[in-house]
């Protein structure tokens, strides 16, 4: 197995960079033992380790904060949910809300559901929200993945429409999966992630500074 090199973006917080660099130290120490037992029999997880590049594209691990002067506009996305319920922007105003993306046959976005569902329930009972934008699935097979994965915040289904994936064109790679934008209670971008997700203290600290309005 390969470990993948994390790349730090210049000008993150301090917080945020002290919180990275002892991820980084935890996945270097775990990740041959660690990794390797959690998803021992997922076969797609084997290829991502084995740097076989089936079924997903992956590339440098990259976060980016923005600072609330130099935002982005707000994202204006609407979507369906796996149950049929529609969203929109508007419904995730006034919260922290973590936009994820990601298919069912993209490996390093199984290796990275533990860590977004982690971070989900710290936030639990606080004014951030937690929404998956599955790319390339029907419900059917994205409600599978969510319960092989225990995953419990909900996800658009936007395989047909590609209406969610394109209004984040300009803060992530339409071809990056997984990508992952935290949002800031006034829907704008606060912060991105691109690629896995290595360890949930990365999120969570993206999230509270996002929060605090300190990103």
């Amino acid at each position: 197995m390969t470990l993948r090199r994390e790349r730090f973006a210049p000008g993150l917080t301090g917080r945020t960079r002290r919180s990275l660099m002892r991820a980084a130290s935890v996945v270097a120490a775990v990740a041959l033992a660690g990794s390797l037992a959690a998803c021992s029999n997922d076969s797609l997880a084997n290829q991502y380790r084995s740097g076989d590049n089936k079924g997903y594209i992956a590339g440098d691990f990259a976060v980016k904060e923005y600072t609330p002067a130099d935002r982005p506009a707000a994202v204006d996305f609407s979507g369906t949910l796996a149950d049929g319920t529609k969203v929109s922007a508007a419904d995730y105003r006034g919260k922290v809300t973590v936009v994820n993306f990601w298919y069912a046959n993209c490996a390093p976005c199984r290796q990275e559901a533990a860590q977004l569902e982690k971070s989900y329930k710290e936030f639990s009972g606080k004014p951030v929200e937690f929404l998956g934008v599955n790319t390339y699935d029907q419900a059917a097979t994205a409600d599978a993945f969510a319960v092989a994965h225990k995953v419990t915040y909900p996800s658009i289904i936007d395989a047909d429409t590609k209406t969610a994936t394109a209004a984040f064109a300009g803060i992530v790679p339409l071809s990056s999966t997984p990508s992952t934008v935290v949002l800031d209670k006034q829907g704008r971008p606060a912060a991105r992630i691109i690629g896995e997700l290595p360890d949930a203290s990365i999120l969570s600290t993206l999230i509270k500074d996002a929060l605090d309005g300190t990103s």
